[in-house]
């Protein structure tokens, strides 16, 4: 599996971005695709994550309410709508994909099998 993200870029706080996250490949695979960031001098953080059939969502609570997570299987893209957005947002954004069918959220990031490169976002105060 392939991973493509895109979409990143710099935005006043307050403003919107649309990142995308294209798959390829053996993507019959995949059960949960999710969205991560990392800052500099910051872990690797959950950010959304989605289940590939089901359409189920999950959020870290930073980003409930501002953020959404949805997904288009006939193009296999995933996306992450991102609305007031603030400057602790600003990171590299990860897109990962899961191959276990487990039940849970994926919050973690070592429970994903596959990685985008990551596409950066910065928000200007």
């Amino acid at each position: 599996v392939q991973l493509q993200a895109s979409g990143g870029g710099l935005v006043q706080a307050g403003g919107s971005l649309r990142l995308s996250c294209a798959a390829s490949g053996r993507t019959f695979i995949i059960y949960k695709m999710g969205w991560f960031r990392q800052a500099p001098g910051k872990e690797r953080e959950f950010v959304a994550a989605i289940s590939w059939n089901g359409g189920t969502t999950y959020y870290a609570d930073s980003v409930k309410g501002r953020f959404t997570i949805s997904r288009n299987s006939a193009k296999n893209t995933v996306y992450l709508q991102m609305n007031s957005l603030k400057p602790e947002d600003a990171a590299v954004y990860y897109c990962a994909a899961d191959r276990s069918p487990s039940p849970g959220p994926g919050l973690e990031h070592y429970e994903y099998d596959y990685w985008g490169q990551g596409t950066q976002v910065t928000v200007s105060s």
